[in-house]
């Protein structure tokens, strides 16, 4: 774990360096500790530095960091080796309340809308698991899964629906859709990385029920775990820290998938070090992805869900290729 923190900051203050200008180590320095004075050159440096990328490197380990937590958990409470915290419809609630709010209200600026967006996730995670908690299959990870998806399609429509007519929803959901850490302020990063941080905490709470639900229902009940209340705790947990993560970034495809299955090789399957790890991986992953696209079309950027999503694909494809196969 130590080596996974030493990359991650490594990463971060790569981060402050690369864009379309080039900075210096000694520039970034500069740029984050010199005090303001009359040098036109100084000036633009601590305006790239401060203004421009801290935000952006802040905002891509809270959120990497989240959706690698949110991943390695409803893996976990799902025990669906392919799931992702889309699963309880999370992108789609918050791409739905943007939308809507933008349509409603005419709101321009992403913290006006990332409350909504906030909120529009959470009551989609609620909604999905409630619908999953009620009838025969009742905390049947398969009736999530389902619960999930029917939600996420309903909402998906509805957000369609919205957006085609109006068309400052519509752009607005084009921007907001692809993924991206950049153009938001600490004056939304600030409470956003709040959200997160009480999302861990019950994340990180659960951690050993976890482990043992992962050996079957009747054998945890057995070992004196109260099933339908650390599921309650968990998805709690992902509403939260996907949400969060989602509602200041837009949807971010596949990260949380990859890095749980990268932090389940490292570790195993301890969920009381996978998650941490997946965590730490999410962080360096979304980081990375973020400075790749910042360079590979200079002078313009690709969107870090872009990016993701560009490896993610080929590695959700290589999980269900193995999976079949090993089943033929």
């Amino acid at each position: 774990m130590g080596t996974l923190v030493v990359i991650l900051l490594i990463a971060a203050v790569v981060s402050l360096a690369v864009g379309a200008r080039a900075l210096s180590p000694a520039e970034v320095w500069r740029g984050l500790f010199a005090v303001p004075d009359s040098d036109q050159r100084l000036t633009e440096i601590r305006l790239i530095v401060r203004t421009v990328r801290l935000p952006r490197t802040v905002l891509a380990i809270a959120a990497g960091t989240a959706l690698g937590v949110g991943g390695a958990l409803i893996q976990g409470y799902t025990r669906n080796p392919i799931a992702d915290t889309g699963l309880l419809g999370v992108n789609s609630g918050a791409s739905f309340a943007v939308v809507s709010v933008i349509a409603v209200f005419g709101f321009a600026n992403p913290f006006q809308y990332v409350w909504f967006a906030f909120a529009g996730a959470a009551v989609a995670g609620v909604v999905v698991f409630g619908l999953a908690s009620i009838g025969r299959g009742a905390g049947n990870p398969l009736t999530l899964a389902l619960a999930g998806q029917g939600i996420t399609v309903f909402l998906m429509a509805m957000t369609t629906a919205v957006a085609l007519s109006d068309q400052d929803s519509l752009n607005a959901l084009r921007f907001w859709n692809a993924g991206s850490v950049a153009g938001v302020g600490f004056d939304v990063i600030g409470p956003v990385t709040a959200f997160i941080a009480v999302g861990l905490v019950p994340a990180l709470i659960t951690l050993p029920a976890l482990n043992l639900l992962n050996l079957g229902a009747d054998v945890a009940r057995a070992l004196g775990v109260n099933i339908a209340l650390s599921r309650t705790i968990g998805i709690v947990a992902i509403t939260l820290l996907a949400g969060a993560a989602t509602a200041a970034c837009g949807p971010i495809a596949f990260l949380g998938l990859m890095v749980a299955h990268l932090a389940r090789y490292l570790t195993g399957p301890d969920y009381r070090w996978l998650v941490p790890y997946a965590g730490l991986l999410g962080a360096v992953v979304l980081l990375v992805c973020d400075m790749v696209g910042r360079v590979v079309v200079r002078p313009g950027e690709l969107d870090a869900g872009v990016v993701v999503a560009l490896i993610g694909a080929p590695f959700f494809a290589v999980l269900v290729w193995r999976g079949k196969f090993k089943n033929a």
